[in-house]
């Protein structure tokens, strides 16, 4: 064998779960590569393959042997090995003893703690096939798997059963016990097409093998590619353009191992079912991929992918097409039973549905909602009367049989509903807006009313679990509650909506249940809602310096938050930003630590310096300058307009001192000082920018 060889191991299972195959096949290969080094098996790159049956890995360039290793094992301090005369003490001699050699052969160990009694010797590499089988194992038992399951008599515990271990070092095959299974040097091919065992010679044969003649694309990225291109083929040839879902493509690469695009059509009366409903049908419950035009509009066309080349495709089409029928035909049935009764008729049984036990049914939900999107509407001069009527409306989709049978589909058919009830286009559209954003970055809420409704329904979400003691941990968020404060934090910031965030929890607090302790919980969302507005602010490329400054001074309004963000960044990037920061910083310092009472203006008859009188006067000029900047939130203009104090606050600390002898002076001096960090202050706190 070379001094290095490829290492290859393949875990040959039934089929995978496919929403955990890219996650599994990540970790498989990022866990086994990292052990290999932790194990002084340095190695090239490492790629992870997977398919339904299949989790594979393949290292480049694994060394054939660990290294040689000098081993210190340091003993006792020299001081107290031996006594004044040099001869050895009692714990030099155990050292030694414990060591199988005499104290003369030790060595001497210098550190930065002192010099120490060591014995120095070679430990001998390993074979890389004497470890990998247990770092294979260890590997495999760190996998991301929430349940494990055991199968037959074994004791051996994996996501799915095992059938075959392949683990190839070079072309030498690595004995060992897998999961219950001996290894070897064959793989096996596509159930179907290839159902037998395929001999790897090497492991760069491998892909290459399980292709033909095993039928069977191992590379997901490369079998993810694969479909997108004969689905967009598929949809081409059929005069449309194929609807791509990516995660819809990501489940469909994890179940195929050979796919193959088949097209399949359907009634085109079904077209007359809101498209949402018929695409729920076709990507969340068949896995198809619908068509549509050139305008987006939906087709009664699907393209699904089988996981065989069939000899017979129109059969395997017109399988398809029976399997859809139904799905379809339900949901023609639920659009038109729905629609016989009016949407706000079924607001009463919001009653008998329980929203959280401690937190009542979703009709006391509803009416949270109403009181705190009014309140929204107030304060950002909405429609009222359009705010109110959307909220009384908000969740009564959930009692449709459309909705119950397609989840997913909350609010949209509620969208639906509402405008064939002849609801005003706004409040329909809020029904549908009120779960905006659904994810990270997808669309904010168009219409105000939309907005409202979906502010309130978070801070009522927010409010009453942290009410109920249940706020996140960890990296448990079982209510989902991260998404809904950043999704409030999006919209108000987004949409530039001038909301006093304090005031609007208060009011979602306020509206909880009487019997639960809420004494502390509007401090704590607060508090919540500011760790995710760092979060957004760290992944929209500011410092974390920067949201200090400004947190600092804790705005409640989430917009003039933003604002001073921008201002702080603009600033900081000015040559005088660094000199001002310290300066600030330093001035911050000295107030703390005066043990005096500062007055709250300084008199000009007391400032005998020429460089205090310089600073107060640039203090005072640039006082009335921003005031009215200030008072529009023209941070930016308002900051970098201060940033012309540089040239006096310096001077000021060159030539002044600040705690003179005479109290009279200090205590002007530290007013005048007071009266410079306000000015900044009014702003942010820019003493907490880094140099």
């Amino acid at each position: 064998m070379s001094t290095s060889s490829d290492l290859l191991v393949e875990i040959g299972t039934e089929e995978l779960p496919p929403t955990a195959l890219h996650s599994l096949c990540t970790a498989f290969a990022e866990s086994l590569g990292r052990l290999l080094t932790e194990h002084h098996l340095a190695h090239a790159d490492s790629k992870g393959y997977a398919a339904p049956r299949r989790l594979a890995v393949l290292i480049r360039d694994v060394p054939a042997n660990q290294p040689d290793r000098e081993v210190v094992r340091r003993g006792p301090a020299l001081t107290a090995a031996f006594d004044e005369d040099g001869i050895p003490t009692s714990p030099a001699e155990g050292f030694a003893r414990s060591c199988g050699v005499p104290v003369a052969e030790l060595d001497q160990l210098e550190t930065d703690k002192g010099s120490f009694l060591a014995r120095r010797s070679v430990e001998a590499g390993q074979p890389a096939t004497a470890i990998i089988p247990e770092l294979v194992e260890r590997a495999l038992k760190g996998l991301p798997i929430p349940r494990r399951m055991r199968w037959g008599a074994g004791t051996a515990e994996f996501v799915r059963p095992v059938h075959w271990v392949l683990l190839l070092l070079g072309d030498q095959v690595v004995e060992a016990d897998i999961l219950g299974v001996r290894s070897g040097g064959t793989t096996r091919g596509h159930r179907f097409h290839c159902n037998k065992t395929l001999a790897i010679s090497h492991p760069s044969d491998y892909l290459q093998t399980l292709e033909q003649p095993g039928h069977v694309l191992a590379d997901m990225d490369r079998r993810r590619e694969a479909i997108r291109t004969q689905i967009i083929e598929a949809g081409a040839a059929l005069g449309g353009t194929t609807s791509i879902d990516a995660d819809l493509l990501d489940e469909v690469t994890a179940l195929v191992e050979w796919p193959v695009a088949i097209t399949g059509t359907f009634e085109e009366h079904f077209l007359e079912v809101p498209a949402e409903a018929l695409v729920s049908s076709m990507q969340y419950h068949q896995k198809f991929f619908p068509v549509v035009d050139g305008n987006g509009t939906l087709l009664p066309y699907f393209i699904t992918v089988a996981n065989i080349a069939s000899s017979d495709p129109r059969q395997v089409q017109a399988g398809n097409e029976r399997v859809i029928r139904p799905r379809l035909k339900d949901a023609a049935f639920f659009w038109d039973q729905d629609r016989k009764v009016a949407l706000e008729s079924r607001a009463e049984r919001l009653a008998g549905v329980i929203f959280q036990q401690q937190l009542g049914s979703l009709a006391d939900k509803q009416q949270r909602i109403a009181r705190i999107a009014t309140r929204i509407a107030e304060a950002a001069g909405f429609n009222t009367e359009q705010v109110q009527r959307a909220a009384a409306l908000c969740k009564c989709d959930l009692l449709t049989s459309m909705v119950y049978e397609f989840p997913e589909l909350q609010g949209i058919m509620g969208r639906y509903y509402a405008r064939h009830d002849g609801e005003p286009v706004e409040v329909a559209a809020a029904l549908d807006e009120q779960y905006q954003p659904r994810y990270a970055g997808d669309d904010l809420p168009s219409t105000a009313t939309g907005q409202a409704i979906a502010i309130a329904d978070r801070l009522d979400t927010l409010a009453g679990i942290f009410a109920i003691g249940k706020p996140p941990t960890g990296d448990k968020d079982p209510f989902g509650l991260r998404r809904a404060a950043l999704g409030v934090l999006r919209i108000v910031i987004e949409r530039r909506l001038d909301l006093d965030l304090r005031t609007l929890i208060d009011t979602a607090v306020q509206g909880m249940p009487d019997g639960l302790n809420t004494e502390t919980v509007s401090a704590a969302v607060f508090a919540f809602m500011m760790e995710r507005l760092r979060g957004y602010y760290l992944d929209n490329d500011y410092d974390i310096d920067v949201f200090e400054a400004v947190l600092a001074r804790h705005p409640p309004r989430p917009l003039d938050f933003d604002q001073r963000m921008a201002a702080v960044k603009a600033f900081r990037n000015l040559p005088e930003s660094a000199s001002l920061a310290a300066a600030n910083k330093r001035i911050g310092n000295i107030l703390r630590k005066a043990d005096s009472d500062i007055p709250d203006a300084y008199a000009g008859e007391l400032l005998r310096e020429d460089a205090e009188q310089a600073l107060a006067s640039a203090v005072s000029d640039l006082d009335n300058t921003v005031s009215p900047m200030l008072e529009k939130r023209d941070y930016t203009n308002a900051l970098c307009k201060l940033a012309a104090l540089q040239a006096p606050v310096d001077r000021f600390f060159d030539d002044v001192m600040v705690m003179d002898e005479d109290t009279a002076l200090r205590a002007n001096r530290l007013a005048l000082l007071s009266t410079l960090s306000k000015l900044f202050l009014q702003v942010a706190d820019i003493s907490r920018l880094q140099n």
